[in-house]
């Protein structure tokens, strides 16, 4: 991956198994194994997301296969009592379906899976219709960006900005991802700017800094105004 911020169209799928309302109970367990999948997007009409069926909404029919909840299981669970007695990927789904669109950045992505708790979002489009899935091991490829290019960005759009002169003062070093800043800096104030820029690009997964203040220069003595200096003897 280049240095340009990559969004989901760039790392989705698009080939994505999905069912209609009403595909039933073994069918959907069938597709998620085939598949290798932890849930399934439902469409409906032209391919319009209309809710997603997750491991969790099919569990609940194993859990209370042969137990008799007591009342106040029934009642802090009534999603999930009803869940147990449903049979069609209309009655189990989840409605309506968390998805995301294909230019929202991968930050954006994470950020609604980790919220939401999810693994993976149908990628939709401004209708609404299936466009592809994102998972996180999608988002996660990002850090198998090359060093080198992660380098090349941070000096180009993070050092040359901030410590602009002169450019060799500092370096810039990237090994497994994690960035080392090292060299002299004028105005230390600016290390933690750098660091929110740094971890801002693509691969990064840390940073660390050896920038230190130059100290004061030492300007050259001169005369004091109004006095000359002594002439030697001759």
């Amino acid at each position: 991956m280049d240095g340009a911020l990559h969004i989901v169209s760039d790392v989705m799928t698009q080939t994505v198994v999905a069912v209609g309302r009403e595909a039933n109970f073994k069918e959907i367990v069938r597709l998620m194994q085939e598949w290798k999948v932890s849930a399934l997007p439902i469409l409906e009409g032209e391919g319009r997301v209309v809710g997603v069926v997750s491991e969790a909404d099919l569990l609940p029919k194993e859990e209370f296969r042969d137990s008799d909840p007591d009342r106040s299981t029934q009642l802090r669970r009534l999603s999930d009592l009803a869940k147990a007695g449903s049979v069609t990927a209309g009655e189990l789904m989840t409605s309506p379906a968390l998805t995301v669109r294909a230019n929202e950045t991968l930050a954006q992505a994470a950020r609604t899976m980790a919220r939401a708790k999810v693994k993976r979002l149908p990628v939709v489009d401004e209708l609404g219709m299936l466009q592809g899935i994102v998972s996180r091991a999608d988002l996660l490829k990002v850090f198998l960006r090359d060093d080198e290019d992660i380098a090349e960005q941070i000096r180009r759009e993070v050092v040359s900005y901030l410590f602009p002169a002169p450019p060799s003062a500092v370096r810039v070093e990237v090994r497994d991802g994690i960035v080392t800043l090292s060299g002299r800096i004028r105005d230390t104030s600016l290390v933690p700017v750098a660091a929110r820029l740094v971890r801002a690009v693509e691969g990064v997964v840390d940073v660390t800094f050896d920038l230190c203040d130059p100290g004061p220069s030492v300007a050259p003595s001169t005369p004091s105004p109004g006095r000359e200096e002594s002439a030697s003897p001759a």
